[in-house]
């Protein structure tokens, strides 16, 4: 017995649901929709493709008509998905016999439906308009009563439902849905009904992709890359950095939308950057390919495909979930180049970072901590002064190493990245932080 009660959601996770109930579970158990309030577009195509549909008094079902949200579908693109939508609803109604026109006139408005009682039966069928049969004598066709006016969506009532066979029963409680199928099926249920409910960890998992915090913990990862890439050693950003992009793989794949495809692409963009950071001169080849296999890792875990299929959206739905990812994306974009300016510009200056920043002795006692060209103190980490000059030895990008006389340093360039073998000058030290930039007045020493 599945409790439904939505207003529905994405056709594709419809679908799947729907597959699942009627080849899989279906063929293992008699399944039953117990809709509680309603069960409106992807829950109504999930309570018809259970074996029966039982609904509380007051309750709704129907209205799947697909839509787009942010734009509108029209034409053959809208065609295209109905016809999608109508299959599902098809197999459902040939599965678990529920009336066709009924079904079908949940999904599109151009289906007009009338009830005519068969004359041979004594009991009533449903026609679309273009389909209503010929013969007088098998039906009451001056009878006939129009059931869904064209340019309709059908929605029913629980009353309704039951009426036109929809529903199976209309009860009170779920101890009216249980008396109902043990009487009609002459079953005895052994003990209280036990609840299944969503587990914790299912519910942490539908959190973490949800486009605003998928688009935070984008943001803290780059931001931790950055602050890394800015201070000597691997530390506490870096480490925040690696466990923010390993939730975001680990939620995507848990939840079925990255396969090894997409995680194998972000490995080897991450093991690409790190080999032309820390290896190879320069921004070549080996960080553009690292940077494009980011990329495309990510993008790609916004779409569910298999392996061996380009991620691509293929419908107007797929497009919908992958601009939702991609606004989480250029949140977490954003957010980060607007944080990591607020760090590069106060970050040194918290005082509750004075225990993980070493800082002049200058400073602790009053003075200033940042260091001139008129005032050289001398730093208590490092052998360098302020205005000495020196070569790059390992790229800043814009952290990096400089050689100045025989001392090896870690610094970061002032607002450029330089290469191997520029001579710079140093214009301020914090601490162990160096902060060198071009030096353009040559032969001062």
């Amino acid at each position: 017995i599945y409790e439904i009660d939505t207003y529905g959601g994405l056709l594709k996770s419809g679908d799947d649901i729907s597959k699942y109930l009627i080849l899989d579970v279906g063929k293992k158990a008699h399944t039953v929709a117990y809709i509680i309030t309603q069960a409106i577009s992807a829950g109504a195509m999930i309570s018809v493709s259970c074996r029966d549909i039982i609904m509380l008094e007051n309750t709704t079902i129907g209205d799947c008509a697909p839509i787009q949200m942010g734009g509108k579908l029209e034409g053959v693109e809208r065609e295209k998905v109905e016809s999608f939508t109508r299959a599902t609803f098809m197999r459902a109604a040939e599965a678990n016999r529920y009336p066709k026109p009924l079904l079908k006139a949940m999904v599109s408005m151009q289906t007009k439906v009338y009830r005519v009682e068969n004359l041979q039966t004594g009991k009533h069928e449903f026609f679309e308009a273009d389909k209503l049969p010929k013969d007088p004598n098998e039906y009451n066709l001056d009878n006939k009563e129009l059931i869904v006016k064209d340019n309709e969506l059908l929605t029913l009532t629980a009353s309704k439902a039951l009426e036109y066979g929809i529903a199976r029963a209309v009860v009170k409680n779920l101890a009216g849905a249980l008396d109902f199928l043990a009487k009609r099926d002459g079953v005895t249920f052994a003990g209280e009904p036990m609840m299944l409910k969503t587990l914790w960890s299912e519910e942490m998992v539908r959190w973490l992709n949800s486009p605003a915090v998928m688009g935070i913990l984008v943001m803290l990862a780059m931001l931790g890359v950055y602050i890394e890439f800015n201070t000597p050693g691997l530390g506490l950003p870096g480490l925040a950095a690696v466990v923010c992009f390993a939730i975001i793989i680990g939620s995507k794949y848990l939840l079925g939308l990255a396969n090894w495809v997409e995680v194998a692409l972000f490995v080897i963009g991450v093991l690409l950057l790190m080999v032309e950071i820390f290896v190879l001169p320069g921004f070549g080849i080996a960080g553009f390919t690292g940077i494009m296999c980011i990329l495309a890792g990510l993008f790609g875990m916004l779409i569910k495909n298999p392996p061996d299929e380009i991620p691509w959206p293929k419908s107007p739905l797929d497009w919908q979930l992958f601009t939702n990812g991609v606004w989480g994306l250029s949140f977490g974009f954003v957010g980060f180049v607007l944080l990591a300016w607020l760090s590069a510009k106060y970050l040194p200056k918290l005082q509750f970072l004075s225990g993980l920043i070493l800082v002049p002795t200058a400073a602790k006692q009053g003075g200033e901590s940042k260091v001139s060209m008129t005032s050289p103190p001398e730093s208590k980490t490092i052998s360098v002064n302020v205005g000495d000059l020196g070569v790059v030895v390992s790229t800043l990008r814009p952290a990096g190493k400089a050689k100045f006389g025989e001392t090896v340093v870690d610094c970061v360039a002032e607002a450029e990245f330089l290469d191997k073998g520029t001579e710079v000058a140093i214009i301020e030290i914090h601490g162990n932080r160096v902060v060198v930039k071009k030096n353009k007045l040559k032969g001062i020493s």
